[in-house]
């Protein structure tokens, strides 16, 4: 081979070893960028938080807890019982914030100690008890008071009462009877104040008031 022929072949070897560097220089770096790409996703799946914060989770309508033969107490600012519910089961809804209560027996202290009793056979309770609906043979009872005005035994019996114990009220959107003392009275609906003592009956009411005794 000639020194021409030679150098001809060197720089047809150089010029093609050029052309094959530009193509490899010309995809680089694309080839980086998903190099790059890749490892970030891996870094990302590797590490917790770095996906950002996650929504939280919407509360389940299924129970998220089970009572069994239970009591919940709720107290005042300076200690006192206000309120105790017993049940013999129970299942709290969290999208609710609901406790559902088996043969329910609510007791509601007011201010002066006095309670007030209440029965069914289902109850349904919010978070913290200040509101009860009692449902099917419901019964609420606060016993007769002694003192410079005497209240009598008051009984109020329906198929849903619904009692604020914070309040001391009690409602009732369908038929009720209530006994005070000897009186007895029924209505389609009721709404009773224990704090002002007033009882107001609407829809179809009925009543038979005792002659009091001298």
């Amino acid at each position: 081979m000639t020194p021409s022929a030679a150098s001809r072949r060197l720089l047809q070897s150089a010029l093609a070893i050029r052309r094959g560097w530009d193509r490899v220089s010309a995809y680089l770096p694309l080839a980086l960028m998903a190099l790059l790409a890749l490892v970030t996703y891996l870094l990302a799946r590797q590490t917790p938080g770095l996906s950002g914060p996650q929504a939280p989770a919407a509360p389940s309508s299924d129970p998220d807890y089970f009572l069994r033969g239970f009591s919940i107490k709720n107290f005042d600012e300076q200690g006192r019982l206000k309120s105790e519910v017993f049940g013999q089961a129970g299942r709290h809804f969290p999208d609710r914030d609901v406790l559902e209560i088996e043969q329910p027996r609510v007791r509601a202290f007011n201010s002066r100690g006095e309670p007030t009793v209440a029965t069914a056979r289902r109850a349904l309770s919010n978070g913290d008890g200040s509101q009860v609906q009692l449902i099917g043979n419901a019964v609420v009872v606060r016993e007769a008071q002694p003192g410079a005005v005497a209240r009598p035994r008051l009984e109020i019996r329906g198929e849903l009462l619904h009692v604020f114990t914070e309040t001391e009220r009690v409602r009732a959107d369908r038929p009720v009877e209530i006994l005070r003392g000897s009186d007895r009275f029924s209505a389609d609906r009721m709404d009773f104040d224990n704090l002002d003592q007033q009882l107001q009956l609407q829809g179809r009411v009925r009543g038979q008031i005792s002659p009091r005794r001298p």
